[in-house]
C-alpha cells in the first residue's frame, strides 16, 4: 500500500541528493511540526539551512500524517515565476530564465501558468523580489512534493523531479547573476502585473505587524479603503486575511468576504474556507495600518485603532503615527495554566505536605506534595497494587531556582522516617552506579531515593558519549525497574559466580526517586533522545510557580506530630492487614508477596476509562512525535497517584473512590501538558539548537519591556559573539522575537521580544 505522505516516499531521496529538506504542513505552503495530535506552526524552520537533513529527521517526518516536503533556500536557489493570468507571458519569462542562467531540468509547476525552476547557488545569497517575480534562496523555502492548497492535486515536475536529480546536477547561479535577470524580466512585465500585491518593506514599523495588537472594526475598514483588492497576488490576498483575522478574529469573517468579493476572481467558498484555515501567530491590525499609511492613508481623529484598550481622550491616530519607531503598548502575559489550581488530597498526603509547609523557611506546596508522595509511595510499595496490578513506585522531579527552600521536603522525610524507625526505606543521598541501585534495592525492595542537584546526576546519566558504563547504567536500570514493580526483576549475570557476584533478583521491586534541581541545570541535561526512548516519560515533573515565596518567620524548631508518625508506621505495616517479612527490616527480597489488591469504585472505573478512550485518541493523533511516550504514561501515573491517595486516606480499606481519581487525572493531565510545552522550548538535539533555544528563553524572561543587546550578551557570556548575532538573526527571520525601541537610561535603545 502505498503511502500517502509525500515526505515518505520522497524524503529520503532527497536528502541522498544532496538536498536540506523540512517538513511541510498538508494543505499549506508552510513548515509545519506534527505535536499532540495536531500540526503547528514551525517557527524554526530556518535552523535546516545551517546543517544537512539527517535520517532521524527524515524517518520522524515521514510518520506524521499527510506531511509534505519543502526544500530550504541557500545551497539550491528558485526562480518564482507567479504569473497565473497570462501564460503566454510565464512561458516567456521561464525561457528568459533558461536563457540567462542556464538550461536546468527541474521546472515545478503548481498552479499553472506559474512556475518555479530550481537551480544550484555557488554561494548563498539572500533572497530577490520584484513582484511578481522572486529568486527564493537562504532564509526562505519553497515546496517540492506536497498537495497544493488550491488545485488539491499534487505539485508536477513535467521533467525531472528532485528526488531523480543530484544537486550537482542543477546549472550554478550566483546573486548578480539572480538580480540581473530580474531587472531584465522586470522589463517585459506590464504595469498592470507589476503592482497587483502589497510588498512587504522591511522597516522600523516591523513590530506593528503583532499578533497582540488587536484593531477596531471601523478603523481597520477605514485603512481597507486603501487597500483595493484589485486582481491581488495570492499572498497579498493571503497577507492580508490574516492580518483582518489577527486584528478582528472571527468578527473579521464578513470583512474578509467583502474584501475579497472585489475581485471577479473571488469564489466565495473557497475565501470562507481559507478564513477558516487561517492561525495568525505575528499578524495583526498593524500590518494593515502599515500599508494603508505607505499607500496615502490619513486616519481620522475619531478612529480608535487599537482595539485592546479603552477610548482615550488623546488623538488615536496621531499617537500610532507618533510612535512608528517605538513598540506598541505591551500586553500582559497569557497564562497558560490559570485554569488549574492545585488542591492538597486529604489523608497521609495531605498530612504529611502540611507538616512540610508549616515548617518551611520558604514553603513550596507543590515541590512539598511531591516528596510526599514519593515518600507515602515508598512506604506503601508491596503492600498495595490497583486491580491491574500497577504499585505505589513513582519517580518525582521537583524544579525550583537556587536558594528557593526545594531541600526542606527532603529533611522533613529524612526526620519522620527516622522517628518513626522507618530509615530503612531511606536510599543514601546518591547514586554511585547502576550495581549500587541493585544492591541497595536487595537489601530494601520498597525504597526512596532523594537526590539534590537532580539535573547534574541526570545530565551525567544520560550522557552515553561521555559518562562511564556504570553511571549511566543508572538510568538504565531506573527505566527498567519502573515496569518491573509488579513482577520479578532478574539481576546482572556475570561470569566468575564467586558468591559476591552472584545473580541478585527481586520480587516487586518498589523504587521510588524525588529529585530536586534548578530549571537550568534539569533542562540542560535532557537531549531528545531521553523523551524518544520513554525515560523522561517516566517522571512527573513539578515546576515551582513561585520560586521564592514569602518567608515564613516563625519557623523554628519542629516536633513531629505524633498521629503523623502513628500513621505512616501503620501504613508503612499495611494498615496492620500485613504481617511476617513485610514489616520487618528483613523484606525477603525473593519471598511471594501477597498485597493487598485495592478496589475502585464504578464512578472512578468509568472515570478512567473516559480517560483511556482520549488518550487513546491522542496516542494515534500524536503518532510519529516524541510526545507519544509522555501520552502514554499519562493514565499510568493518574492510576498510581490516585491509589496512594486512596491508601493515605484509609490504609486498612482503601478504596479509590471517584474524588481521588479526578484529582489524580487532573494533576497528571496538568504536569505533563507543562512538561510538553517545557521539552518544546528547553529541550534540544543538537549545541546550536540548545543555544538557539536557550537565548530564546533569556528574550523571554525578559518579559514584555524587552531587553537590550548588551543584556543579551551579558546574560550569554556562554556564546562567541558571531553565534549570538547568528542566532538573533535566526530568531528574527523566523518570527519568533521582534525588534523595538524603549527610553534607557536617558536615551533610546533597540530592544528584543519574544512575540506574539
Amino acid at each position: 500500500m502505498q503511502s500517502s505522505s509525500h515526505m515518505a516516499r520522497y524524503g529520503a531521496r532527497l536528502v541522498t541528493n544532496g538536498y536540506a529538506i523540512l517538513p511541510i504542513a498538508p494543505g499549506t505552503k508552510k513548515p509545519g511540526r506534527f505535536q499532540r495530535g495536531a500540526w503547528v506552526d514551525y517557527p524554526e524552520w530556518n535552523r535546516h539551512a545551517a546543517r544537512p537533513t539527517t535520517e532521524v529527521e527524515v524517518a520522524t517526518w515521514s510518520a506524521w500524517p499527510n506531511c509534505g516536503v519543502g526544500l530550504v533556500g541557500g545551497a539550491v536557489a528558485a526562480i518564482d515565476i507567479d504569473i497565473a493570468e497570462d501564460a503566454e507571458l510565464a512561458l516567456k519569462i521561464e525561457k528568459l530564465a533558461r536563457d540567462r542562467l542556464g538550461d536546468t531540468p527541474a521546472l515545478r509547476i503548481g498552479r499553472a501558468p506559474k512556475r518555479l525552476l530550481v537551480y544550484r547557488a555557488a554561494e548563498p545569497f539572500r533572497g530577490i523580489k520584484r513582484h511578481p517575480l522572486e529568486v527564493l534562496c537562504l532564509g526562505q523555502q519553497f515546496l517540492a512534493y506536497a498537495t497544493h492548497p488550491d488545485t488539491g492535486a499534487p505539485y508536477a515536475w513535467p521533467e525531472e523531479g528532485l528526488a531523480d536529480l543530484d544537486i550537482a546536477d542543477l546549472p550554478t547561479i550566483t546573486a548578480d547573476k539572480a538580480l540581473a535577470f530580474l531587472e531584465e524580466a522586470q522589463a517585459m512585465l506590464p504595469d498592470a502585473v507589476r503592482h497587483r500585491g502589497f510588498a512587504v518593506t522591511p522597516t522600523v514599523h516591523s513590530h506593528l505587524t503583532g499578533h497582540s495588537q488587536t484593531g477596531t472594526l471601523p478603523a481597520i475598514q477605514a485603512a481597507l479603503e486603501c487597500l483595493p483588492n484589485a486582481e491581488l497576488d495570492y499572498d497579498s490576498w493571503m497577507r492580508i486575511g490574516m492580518a483582518l483575522k489577527g486584528a478582528l478574529g472571527d468578527d473579521g469573517e464578513d470583512v474578509f468576504a467583502q474584501w475579497s468579493a472585489q475581485a471577479a476572481k473571488d469564489v466565495p467558498a473557497t475565501t470562507l474556507k481559507t478564513w477558516t484555515s487561517f492561525r495568525p501567530d505575528r499578524i495583526g491590525a498593524g500590518s494593515i495600518y502599515h500599508l494603508a499609511l505607505e499607500r496615502g492613508w490619513k486616519p481620522d481623529a475619531s478612529l480608535r485603532l487599537d482595539g485592546s484598550t479603552d477610548c482615550v481622550e488623546t488623538h488615536p491616530a496621531a499617537g500610532l503615527l507618533s510612535q512608528l519607531g517605538s513598540p506598541s503598548e505591551p500586553h500582559a502575559e497569557r497564562d497558560d495554566h490559570a485554569a488549574y489550581t492545585l488542591h492538597m488530597p486529604d489523608g497521609l498526603v495531605g498530612d504529611l505536605t502540611a507538616y512540610m509547609l508549616s515548617t518551611a523557611r520558604r514553603p513550596q506546596p507543590l515541590l512539598s506534595l511531591g516528596a510526599s508522595l514519593c515518600a507515602i509511595g515508598a512506604l506503601m510499595g508491596r503492600n498495595y497494587r490497583t486491580e491491574s496490578n500497577l504499585r505505589s513506585n513513582l519517580y518525582i522531579v521537583g524544579i525550583a531556582d537556587s536558594g528557593s527552600g526545594k531541600n526542606h521536603a527532603r529533611e522533613i522525610i529524612n526526620e519522620v522516617f527516622f522517628e518513626g524507625g522507618l530509615a530503612h526505606h531511606l536510599g543514601g543521598n546518591k547514586i554511585a552506579s547502576g550495581a549500587g541501585l541493585l544492591t541497595a534495592l536487595h537489601r530494601q525492595p520498597a525504597i526512596l531515593f532523594q537526590i539534590d542537584e537532580f539535573g547534574m546526576f541526570l545530565s551525567a546519566a544520560a550522557d552515553r558519549k561521555r559518562s562511564p558504563r556504570h553511571i549511566t547504567e543508572i538510568l538504565d536500570n531506573m527505566t527498567e525497574l519502573y515496569t518491573a514493580a509488579g513482577g520479578v526483576f532478574l539481576g546482572a549475570e556475570y561470569a566468575n559466580r564467586d558468591g559476591s557476584n552472584d545473580r541478585r533478583d527481586i520480587n516487586q521491586p518498589c523504587l521510588c526517586v524525588y529529585g530536586t534541581t534548578t530549571p537550568l541545570h534539569f533542562w540542560g541535561a535532557l537531549q531528545g533522545a531521553n523523551v524518544v526512548d520513554g525515560s523522561l516519560a517516566r517522571f512527573l515533573i513539578l515546576p515551582s510557580d513561585e520560586d521564592y515565596p514569602d518567608e515564613n518567620l516563625a519557623a523554628g524548631i519542629r516536633q513531629t506530630p505524633p498521629a503523623l508518625i502513628h500513621g505512616l508506621k501503620t501504613l508503612a505495616a499495611g494498615g496492620g492487614l500485613q504481617s511476617g517479612n513485610l514489616t520487618g527490616m528483613t523484606p525477603g527480597q525473593t519471598t511471594a508477596v501477597n498485597p493487598i489488591t485495592v478496589p475502585m469504585s464504578d464512578e472512578a472505573k468509568a472515570r478512567f476509562k473516559e480517560l483511556s478512550a482520549g488518550l487513546t485518541e491522542e496516542l494515534r493523533a500524536a503518532r510519529g512525535t516524541a510526545f507519544t511516550a509522555i501520552l502514554a504514561r499519562i493514565g499510568e501515573n493518574a492510576l498510581k497517584l490516585s491509589l496512594i491517595v486512596a491508601v493515605g486516606r484509609d490504609p486498612a480499606h482503601p478504596i479509590i473512590d471517584l474524588g481521588a481519581a479526578e484529582w489524580a487525572i487532573g494533576f497528571v493531565r496538568n504536569f505533563a501538558a507543562r512538561t510538553m510545552e517545557a521539552i518544546e522550548r528547553h529541550v534540544a538535539d543538537t549545541e546550536t539548537e540548545a543555544h538557539l533555544k536557550r537565548l530564546k528563553e533569556i528574550i523571554r524572561a525578559a518579559g514584555t519591556k524587552g531587553i537590550t543587546k548588551s543584556e543579551i550578551t551579558r546574560a550569554s557570556q556562554w556564546l562567541k559573539a558571531r553565534d549570538r548575532d547568528e542566532i538573533l538573526l535566526t530568531l528574527i527571520e523566523s518570527g519568533d522575537i521582534t525588534t523595538g525601541m524603549r527610553d534607557t537610561r536617558g536615551r533610546r535603545a533597540m530592544v528584543y521580544r519574544l512575540s506574539g
